[in-house]
Order: structure tokens, then C-alpha cells, then sequence
């Protein structure tokens, strides 16, 4: 009994504990969390990551990754989130996003007492951040502090082998309608900073609108194409009215990374500032293994 109560205080060190979350709210903390619901993937990357996957017990409707997570009772998706069904798995911490609404769970989750944890990600910096505060919040800090490590090597590594080399006009597409309207990125965000460090540059960084046409990506006349999903995907484009006329397209060099790797900002976009700096530079890195879109 003595050696189980020695244990159990050494899993609760540090605890309660008071965290500032993305909105600049205290979060106070009594215990390590046992029951977290993580509302959006890159979340429940974050927390799976540095040892804390075995406490969620919900999640959001669209969550793929890790597929054992995904399984576990879902909160909501799409058309928001539901604070009763939060309430049910008996929750003691939620993280989540300030996107489609779900920033609106913060009032009434304290009313009830479930503390709520809101994280952002405006650029890389910011995911590694993100990281090391839900170990602070979980208990996990030497796995969120080891994780960084390894992440933050990976990065150096590709830095190395890219100095010295002229960043490639890249135009990376993130998404696609019927009307012949296309998403690509504008500004400085997660991704942007996926593709800088991948030894590309985006020409419509300071575009005012993240939609654009095919006359405008011609206009561009990017070195490369990158698509965000699958090769299909990629492959679709050279059947598009027009697009062959793009020298890039004409030539060939049109490929695709898994979306996952460059649009959910969690600890895989390291792995997506590899594929693509492969992909962009395949004089200076070796053949990477494949991820499934």
C-alpha cells in the first residue's frame, strides 16, 4: 500500500498547476488529466505524440489519425460540438481550436467545471509551443520536451543540406471546387512556413484572396506544382481546360504530399518539410518513404 501511494504522489507532481492557454486565460489544473476530449486532428497528434493518447476519450467526427484514437466516442464534427456529450465521458480537461465554433465550448464548459485548454497555430513556432504546453498541462513535459528535440533536429537537418540553395517558385494547391476555382496559400501561416522551410517560395504570399484561377497560377509561372493530397489528385491537373499551357504542368512537374502532412499542424509537418524539400531539391535528399494520403 505505502509503494502504491509513493507512486501515485510522483504522478501528480506539480500538481494543481496553472497553464496560459492561446486566449490568455489561466487554466488551472488539479490533477493530470485522465479523460481529455481533443477537439481537431491536430490536437489529438499532439497529445498521442507525447505520451498522453492513452487519457482521450473523445474526439471530434473527421479524426483519422492515430486510427485507435479515432475510434473512441465522438463530440461532434462538422455542425459543432456538443458540451452534453462531453459532459457524459466525465472529461476533466478539453483541448481544443478556435475554429468552426468551438471556441464557443469555453463559457459553458466552466460553468460545469471542465477546464478547457484553447490552442493556436498561426505558424510553426507555434505548433512546437503548443507541444510543450499541453505537457505542461497533462503531466507529459519529458515527452513534449523530447518530441520537440527530435522535431527540432529534423528541421536542422534539412536546413543544412539546403544552404546555399535558390528557393523554387512553388504554387501548393490545398484545395479544389467545380466552379474552376482553386485554393493555394496566402500570408504567413504553419504551412508557408512548411514550404520556406522546404527551400520553396509561394508567389501568392501577398495575395489578398487564398482562392485563385488557372490564369493566375500561369501568370505565376511556378517552378513546381504541389498538391495537397493524392497523386490522382496531382494527375488531375494536366486534364484541366488550360492548365497545359502551364509551363510546369507542360513539363511535368506536378506532384503530390499527403494533406495530412501539410495542413494539420501537429507534429507530422516535419515530415511534410521533408517530402517536400525531397521533392523540391531531389539532388540533395534521398528517396523518402511514402505516407498514405
Amino acid at each position: 500500500m505505502c509503494l502504491l501511494v509513493s507512486l501515485a504522489s510522483r504522478a501528480d507532481d506539480g500538481f494543481p498547476r496553472t497553464v496560459v492557454d492561446a486566449l490568455g486565460r489561466e487554466v488551472t489544473l488539479t490533477h493530470p488529466p485522465k479523460r481529455i476530449v481533443a477537439i481537431f486532428a491536430s490536437n489529438v497528434e499532439m497529445l498521442a505524440a507525447i505520451g498522453a493518447g492513452d487519457a482521450i476519450v473523445g474526439v471530434e467526427a473527421f479524426t483519422r489519425y492515430p486510427a485507435d484514437i479515432a475510434e473512441r466516442a465522438k463530440v461532434g464534427g462538422r455542425l459543432g460540438f456538443s458540451v452534453e456529450a462531453i459532459a457524459r465521458l466525465q472529461a476533466d480537461l478539453v483541448v481544443m481550436t478556435p475554429a468552426r465554433q468551438a471556441a464557443t465550448l469555453v463559457e459553458p464548459l466552466q460553468r460545469i467545471g471542465i477546464p478547457a485548454l484553447v490552442l493556436n497555430h498561426r505558424d510553426l513556432e507555434a505548433v512546437l509551443a503548443n507541444i510543450r504546453l499541453l505537457g505542461q498541462a497533462t503531466g507529459h513535459e519529458l515527452g513534449a520536451e523530447q518530441l520537440i528535440e527530435r522535431l527540432q533536429a529534423r528541421l536542422d537537418a534539412v536546413q543544412v543540406r539546403l544552404a546555399g540553395q535558390p528557393a523554387v517558385p512553388v504554387y501548393l494547391e490545398t484545395g479544389s471546387n467545380d466552379r474552376g476555382q482553386y485554393l493555394t496559400l496566402r500570408g504567413h501561416n504553419y504551412t508557408s512556413d512548411i514550404l520556406r522551410l522546404a527551400g520553396g517560395t509561394n508567389p501568392f504570399v501577398d495575395s489578398r484572396l487564398s482562392q485563385v484561377g488557372g490564369e493566375s497560377v500561369f501568370q505565376a509561372n511556378p517552378r513546381r506544382i504541389i498538391v495537397a493530397g493524392s497523386p490522382q489528385q496531382a494527375a488531375n491537373l494536366a486534364v484541366r481546360p488550360g492548365w497545359q499551357s502551364i509551363p510546369a504542368v507542360a513539363a511535368g512537374r506536378v506532384d503530390s504530399i499527403p494533406s495530412a502532412l501539410l495542413l494539420i499542424p501537429g507534429p507530422r509537418v516535419v515530415e511534410g518539410v521533408e517530402q517536400l524539400a525531397a521533392l523540391l531539391h531531389p539532388e540533395l535528399f534521398p528517396p523518402l518513404a511514402e505516407t498514405p494520403p
